[in-house]
């Protein structure tokens, strides 16, 4: 069992999806969690499912990742809320289905670059203000929500430019890990599978179904999100050390490596 009552903690994306379920999971285990949304909708969200913000264990945190003066100033004040961020937690991203060969020259580069900038720039601004601030307090811990196409690709050529980012992100992270190791910068990639949420719900349609997704997973279920939030619970204490850098996959033996 984890127990957080001494982290603070900044989770990204945590309106929707697993974002929601992991930032209740974490406030269960007693994180002081600073959860970021994108607007006025998904804090209406946030308060239905962790009810109004405290100065003591929770607080909201907007911020729209296409804009890079916004990613800034979600770390500026996620920071300021108390002073320090224990975890930082890169569960927000994008994936809209556009920027595969057959799209027009517009879509097609739009979808590239909106990706490239939720995906990739955004995350990478966010993991390089957290290592400088872990380099001044002895060290930190990031996790980064990952996929499985980022190392396997998609079966739906139509979205190239999600694969591509969320591959590159993780490079980065990768190299992050690697790199202030010896600095005590713990870095941990989550790579589901299918989980049951409304971004895999999309995808479903795109592949003939429910059923015919579920067909293809070899325990014929999805993945419950409170298992990825538990699983960064875990991850978010730090306690083992050694597992930084590695991608843990979350996939139920779908896909292994």
């Amino acid at each position: 069992m984890s127990n957080l009552e001494n982290r603070t903690i900044l989770l990204t994306g945590a309106s929707q999806g697993i974002g929601a379920t992991t930032a209740r999971v974490l406030r269960r285990y007693g994180a002081g969690l600073i959860a970021h949304h994108r607007g006025d909708e998904e804090r209406a969200d946030l308060t239905t499912a962790l009810g109004e913000p405290d100065d003591e264990r929770l607080r909201f945190v907007a911020g729209d990742f296409l804009v890079d003066d916004e990613v800034d100033r979600l770390w500026s004040e996620a920071l300021a809320w108390r002073g320090h961020i224990d975890t930082l937690v890169l569960n927000a991203a994008m994936m809209w289905p556009h920027g595969g060969v057959d799209d027009d020259e517009d879509t097609w580069l739009e979808s590239w670059q909106r990706h490239q900038q939720v995906n990739v720039l955004a995350q990478a601004r966010l993991m390089r203000a957290a290592v400088r601030h872990y380099r001044e307090r002895g060290g930190g811990v990031i996790i980064l929500m990952s996929s499985w196409v980022a190392q396997r690709g998609v079966t739906d050529p139509s979205m190239l430019p999600y694969a591509a980012t969320k591959a590159a992100i993780r490079a980065v992270a990768q190299s992050i890990a690697r790199g202030y190791a010896d600095q005590g910068i713990l870095i941990y990639l989550v790579a589901p599978g299918i989980v049951s949420t409304k971004m895999s719900l999309d995808f479903a349609e795109l592949q003939g179904g429910i059923d015919a997704v579920t067909e293809t997973l070899a325990m014929k279920e999805w993945v419950p999100p409170a298992e990825i939030g538990e699983l960064v619970a875990f991850l978010a204490s730090g306690r083992v050390k050694h597992l930084s850098g590695a991608t843990l996959d979350v996939n139920g033996a779908t896909y292994v490596r």
